[in-house]
């Protein structure tokens, strides 16, 4: 099954009077591109939590985002008095010596996020703790994975869907081609007839077999269709195939270039157009798949 690389995904778990959540989002990235935020007393857990998402996840701009709230109506905190009187004493000195006033209600917020002054007595996690901060990640990943399968079938269905209508534009080019072979043959001898000279006729058919038979189309025909043939059969058969789709693009867009350049015709230019536009939307999505 085809997964998208977009996504977002949560997780929940519940330890005590302690909830930790935990949310993963994911956009589409030639390589896996990890950010992990979470709260520093459980950093142990981010090696683990990286190793998990480069397996279940393998490819995209990811980012992480664990958080715990606490239900407990005491919080343990700590503020250092020494550290937050040093802070006070010089912030208040600096206002003075350059003449700014300043409300302690406004100095107090802001000493108490200078570093040292106010912190968590908890100081290490406990082993409960860190692994049911896995936990959460690993949920909320699931949850992304899930996401992705269905946004990931999706896109497989509107992909396949235009390669459908590539092949069906190719085919309609079938009619063109007589009356294009045929329309080649009546300029060359309408231009010869203007230069008023006679020519040898066996050569002069041998050199237009020659000129049309440049002209043909007949083998990048064929390639198309086994390019779209074996696209559908990725599609449903190999897992994380968004690259191997995205060359198999490309190869298409080839056949799809050399039979414009070897079209002649308003008619065949015309679908060559629309089988163009096509592949350009095909190539966009593509970039979505993992």
């Amino acid at each position: 099954m085809q997964k998208s690389m977009t996504g977002f995904g949560r997780g929940e778990v519940v330890l005590g009077a302690k909830r930790f959540k935990a949310e993963v989002r994911s956009l589409n990235s030639k390589q896996l591109d990890l950010a992990v935020k979470m709260p520093p007393i459980y950093r142990m857990a981010e090696f683990e939590i990286r190793n998990m998402a480069a397996k279940a996840l393998v490819r995209g701009k990811v980012d992480i985002s664990i958080s715990c709230e606490s239900s407990d109506s005491q919080v343990a905190a700590h503020i250092d008095k020494e550290a937050f009187k040093q802070y006070l004493t010089q912030v208040s000195d600096a206002l003075c010596y350059s003449g700014i006033d300043a409300a302690y209600d406004v100095l107090v917020p802001a000493i108490l996020k200078m570093p040292a002054v106010l912190s968590n007595e908890q100081t290490d996690a406990s082993d409960e703790e860190l692994a049911a901060v896995q936990q959460a990640a690993a949920l909320a990943m699931a949850s992304l994975d899930d996401f992705r399968k269905q946004e990931g079938k999706t896109l497989i269905a509107d992909l396949v869907g235009r390669v459908d209508k590539i092949e069906s534009l190719y085919d309609e080019i079938a009619p063109f081609e007589a009356a294009r072979t045929e329309s080649i043959r009546q300029r060359i001898r309408e231009n010869i007839a203007k230069l008023g000279i006679e020519v040898d006729e066996n050569r002069l058919e041998q050199e237009m077999i020659y000129y049309i038979e440049k002209l043909d189309i007949t083998e990048e025909r064929v390639r198309l269709h086994n390019h779209c043939k074996y696209f559908r059969e990725v599609a449903a058969n190999e897992p994380q195939a968004g690259r191997k789709l995205g060359f198999i693009a490309q190869e298409m867009g080839r056949e799809i270039n050399t039979t414009g350049s070897k079209a002649n015709n308003h008619d065949i230019q015309t679908l060559v157009v629309q089988m163009k536009d096509e592949l350009e939307k095909i190539k966009e999505q593509v970039l979505n798949l993992l």
